[in-house]
This record gives structure tokens, C-alpha cells and sequence, in this order.
């Protein structure tokens, strides 16, 4: 059972990721002004959607906790191809 329970976390981990062979542009965004002193900008973001990415970057947020700060996502290579690794706050 254990075999099989670890097996299918395997492959349903392997089989979530998103591999692209070319990676996608991401569109030209004119940050605009700062709405306010804690806001940080998130340029280059992705998100999954279908067998693909979608541009969710050239946006202002506020950290969800006061001191966080703001690590890009960036792409990483696989014997499969591209794939985003996304942007997270952290302490």
C-alpha cells in the first residue's frame, strides 16, 4: 500500500508540472506610479493555465505580512523543457 500510495504521488507530482520548449514573452508593462510606500512591484510573474503559461506579472501588491519581501519566480530547465517556478513573499 505504501508503494502504491508513493508511486501515485510520483507520478501525480510529475504529471502537475508544465514543460514548454520555448518560453513564453512576457508583454511590455509601464510600471506605474507607487500607489503607496509598502507596495511592491511584481514584474515577471506566471501562472498555469491549460498546457501553458499566462503573464501575471506588471502589478503593485502590498506584502500579506508586514517585513516580507517580494522573491521573483524565475524559469528553470528540464530534461523536459522550461518551467516557471513562481514568485513567493518571504521573511
Amino acid at each position: 500500500m505504501l508503494v502504491l500510495a508513493v508511486a501515485f504521488g510520483t507520478s501525480y507530482t510529475a504529471s502537475a508540472q508544465i514543460y514548454v520548449t520555448v518560453r513564453p514573452k512576457a508583454p511590455v508593462v509601464v510600471q506605474t506610479a507607487r500607489p503607496g510606500p509598502t507596495h511592491v512591484w511584481i514584474d515577471e510573474e506566471w501562472r498555469e493555465e491549460g498546457n501553458g503559461y499566462v503573464y501575471a506579472g506588471g502589478h503593485w501588491e502590498v506584502p500579506p505580512h508586514p517585513g516580507e519581501r517580494w522573491i521573483p519566480g524565475h524559469w528553470a530547465h528540464h530534461d523536459r523543457g522550461e518551467y516557471w517556478i513562481r514568485g513567493h513573499w518571504s521573511r
